[in-house]
C-alpha cells in the first residue's frame, strides 16, 4: 500500500530529524533514538570566557510518549456514510514515536515526533486533508499541557506516510527532569476519552 516510502526509511528519517533539532544545545547523540525511561536531557552550562558554547548532558527523566488505544486511529467518511466501510474516505494511524528533551532552570521542552500513516478508502480521493492531532502532557491523572494541532497532509493515491513533529511542548522543569508519573499523550482528537493506561509507548 505504501510502496513509495518504506517503514524503515521513515524510521531513519524520524531519527535524523530529531538528532538535527536543537543543535545549539548539544551534539546529536544515538541516545535520542526511541527509548524508554530515562534518557539524557540536554541542559545549557553557565557561560564562562572559555566555555561560552559548552553544554552539559544530565541523565534525567524525559517523559515517554504514550498512545491511547481508542484514539490511535482516525477515520474520515463520505458525507452520510459514517461507520460504513464502503464510505470510508481515509484512515490515519500512528507508527513509531520518539522524543527529545532540552531544559533550562525553569522549563523542560519536549520535541515529539511520530510517524503518521494514511490509507485511502473506497470513497476517498487523493488531495489535501487535515488531521486533528492532540498533544497532551499528563502527570498522573492531571493534564498539565494540551494543544490541538491541525496537521495538513497531502494524501497520495493509495496512501501516504509522513512525520508529525511538535518541537515546542513546554512544561515546568524540576530537579532531575520530569516526574516519573509524567507522560506525553499523543492521539487523534476523535472525541473519545483517553485511557488512563495507554497500551503503546514510544
Amino acid at each position: 500500500m505504501f510502496g513509495k516510502i518504506s517503514r524503515g526509511l521513515l524510521a531513519v528519517s524520524l531519527i535524523a530529524v530529531l538528532s538535527g533539532c536543537d543543535t545549539t544545545m548539544g551534539p546529536p547523540d544515538s541516545s535520542f533514538a526511541p527509548t524508554k525511561g530515562s534518557q539524557p536531557v540536554v541542559m545549557p552550562r553557565a557561560s564562562s570566557p572559555s566555555t561560552d558554547n559548552a553544554t552539559a548532558v544530565v541523565q534525567a527523566y524525559c517523559p515517554q510518549v504514550v498512545l491511547p488505544e481508542q484514539t490511535a486511529i482516525y477515520q474520515s467518511y463520505a458525507r452520510g456514510g459514517e461507520k460504513s466501510a464502503d464510505k470510508l474516505a481515509y484512515q490515519a494511524s500512528f507508527g513509531d514515536m520518539t522524543r527529545q528533551c532540552t531544559a533550562n532552570e525553569t522549563t523542560l521542552t519536549i520535541n515529539v515526533l511520530a510517524q503518521v500513516r494514511l490509507v485511502q478508502g473506497p470513497a476517498g480521493n487523493p488531495g489535501k486533508v487535515t488531521l486533528p492531532i492532540l498533544v497532551e502532557v499528563v502527570e498522573g491523572d492531571n493534564v498539565i499541557y494540551s494543544q490541538k494541532v491541525a496537521f495538513p497532509v497531502d494524501l497520495a493515491a493509495g496512501g501516504t506516510q509522513l512525520i508529525f513533529n511538535k518541537p515546542d511542548v513546554e512544561i515546568p522543569n524540576a530537579a532531575g527532569g520530569a516526574s516519573r508519573f509524567t507522560r506525553v499523550r499523543l492521539s487523534f482528537d476523535t472525541g473519545a476519552t483517553p485511557a488512563k493506561k495507554p497500551v503503546r509507548r514510544g
